[in-house]
């Protein structure tokens, strides 16, 4: 059975998340703080967390950067008050895979929740070889990246955006297109997610992030990826 964490000290909340998951066939646990979330993530090792950032002892920030720190990569769905750019962006770099701001629809936070598992069961389509774009090279064996010869940290879900990209060959991507392979949504939600992400990839990539030369977008029509192509051996 799949396993849901919950980490969240509004019980009102909890309850009516709870119920809707368990009708759902999911077997859900529960923490009420940030402390208690850590270890049960290390302990329960669950299929999701479903994170509130605004948590009594440790906040859901340092919850989520000692859960990636420890190897523990099950995606992360993060509740936030916060409709602010800067607390999602913040949210993404230390390793989340999606976010809801409250108030929220129930019917959209398991929406959220189902696409994130259909990912997990069916990630994106590893690379053939090695590529490389610029001073990039993307090792698919070890799903590790490399700028100038060192290793650059992208989280999960960045690589596998970097990886959709890569694999069209220089062809456009759309936004939903991308939500899609990368998300597993299946409607044309949250296209900032997108945005955020390529955001975080240029900053990483790229010798001059608001000038990219590789990581291009197309007005009106989405992303593509410049330049790339397969390592010599």
């Amino acid at each position: 059975m799949t396993t849901i964490l919950i980490v969240e000290d509004n019980a009102d909340l909890v309850y009516g998340l709870r119920n809707n998951l368990e009708i759902e066939g999911y077997d859900v646990a529960v923490a009420r703080d940030g402390h208690e979330g850590l270890a049960s993530a290390q302990d329960l090792r669950p299929d999701l967390v479903i994170l509130d950032l605004m948590l009594p002892r440790v906040d859901g920030y340092r919850v989520l950067k000692s859960m990636r720190e420890q190897g523990l990569d099950m995606p992360v769905l993060i509740l936030t008050a916060h409709g602010q750019e800067a607390d999602k962006v913040r949210g993404f770099r230390l390793g989340a895979d999606d976010y809801v701001t409250k108030p929220f629809g129930v019917l959209e936070l398991m929406a959220r929740v189902e696409a994130l598992l259909r990912r997990t069961s069916r990630r994106t389509p590893a690379l053939d070889a090695r590529e490389t774009f610029g001073d990039v090279e993307i090792d698919p064996a070890t799903r590790t990246v490399r700028r100038r010869g060192e290793v650059v940290p992208l989280t999960p879900m960045e690589l596998d955006l970097l990886i959709a990209l890569v694999r069209r060959r220089g062809a456009v991507a759309s936004r939903l297109e991308l939500l899609r392979e990368v998300w597993g949504h299946s409607a044309a939600v949250l296209t900032r997610t997108v945005d955020t992400h390529i955001a975080e990839l240029r900053r990483k990539l790229e010798d001059d992030p608001a000038f990219p030369r590789y990581i291009l977008t197309v007005r009106k029509a989405g992303y593509r990826l410049e330049g790339s192509q397969t390592a010599q051996s």
